[in-house]
């Protein structure tokens, strides 16, 4: 079998149960592996750092380009294969391996279904999030809020919709575990308080006492909003990690390339990038490890 026909048998019987609340209930799903197991094999296939090469690399992603599903109640763009959306060369930017754009009707939602060994982080961009776990957390989040699943050795959980007259909109963004295993853990934070203006400014890290939330891996995410104009310069963190930069609004340019709302550029084999809004703006930035 060639290697993408590989990828693909592996990641059409892998990621699956992001679609109708009915089918994600926990007791239906009897996937013989698990999250981590199924989408670990794609790892290596992409977007891996060249050795060889002592310069900047870049990818990018359009936002045209990227998967799209509109279910009704679910109307989700993705930048990875994900789902009925499968694309050989858009696997995964390193450990980084779902960056969803959801935006979920009113009153609805994902019924309950599994997670384990899986970092999964949701940044509500507006409405508002309600979540409900097996560990017994029930909370809602909002625009100004992080929220971090640390699934480990196995977690249930729902997400819907908390308004009846108007959408939820967030991303959902997926990142492999650094360690497998570990106990389940349920986070959120409020950002609006160490939120500034033409800076970025963390919040998520791997260090508890760090500002933001944590997760198990060697990660740390930024937001930024910018005034046209305006510049920051970001200085990657760990030796060996990309950037994966997600422009939510506006208009940036990232190492002179021109990026417009909901376009993402992964930057790899360097030791920092340079960002300027030229139109006001807002930024994601994602920095993981470029292989586990």
């Amino acid at each position: 079998m060639n290697r993408k026909k590989f990828i693909k048998n592996v990641f059409l019987t892998g990621v699956v149960g992001a679609i109708a609340p009915q089918a994600l209930k926990a007791e239906e799903s009897k996937s013989p592996k698990s999250t981590y197991d199924r989408l670990m094999q794609q790892v290596g296939f992409n977007h891996l750092p060249n050795k060889s090469i002592k310069t900047m690399n870049t990818i990018i992603h359009k936002a045209e380009t990227r998967g799209h599903a509109n279910h009704g109640w679910l109307n989700s763009h993705h930048t990875f294969s994900f789902a009925n959306y499968h694309n050989p060369e858009r696997m995964h930017f390193g450990v980084l391996r779902v960056l969803n754009d959801d935006t979920v009707a009113a009153g609805m939602g994902f019924g309950t279904h599994p997670h384990d060994n899986m970092e999964i982080i949701s940044i509500p961009l507006e409405g508002d999030l309600e979540h409900k776990d097996s560990m017994g957390n029930v909370a809602v989040i909002k625009e100004g809020d992080v929220q971090v699943l640390s699934a480990g050795t196995g977690i249930t959980h729902s997400e819907y919709n908390k308004n009846k007259d108007k959408e939820v909109k967030f991303l959902q963004i997926w990142v492999f575990p650094k360690e497998r295993n570990l106990d389940p853990r349920y986070d959120q934070v409020s950002i609006r308080d160490i939120a500034k203006d033409n800076a970025f400014y963390q919040v998520l890290s791997p260090n508890k006492d760090d500002q933001g939330v944590w997760i198990n891996q060697d990660a740390w995410f930024h937001l930024g909003k910018f005034e046209k104009g305006k510049s920051d310069t970001y200085k990657i963190n760990k030796e060996g990690n990309g950037v994966y930069a997600f422009i939510l609004e506006g208009e940036v340019e990232i190492e002179g390339q021109k990026l417009s709302r909901r376009d993402g550029m992964g930057i790899w084999d360097t030791e920092s990038i340079d960002v300027k809004a030229t139109a006001n703006a807002r930024v994601l930035l994602m920095e993981v490890p470029m292989s586990l």
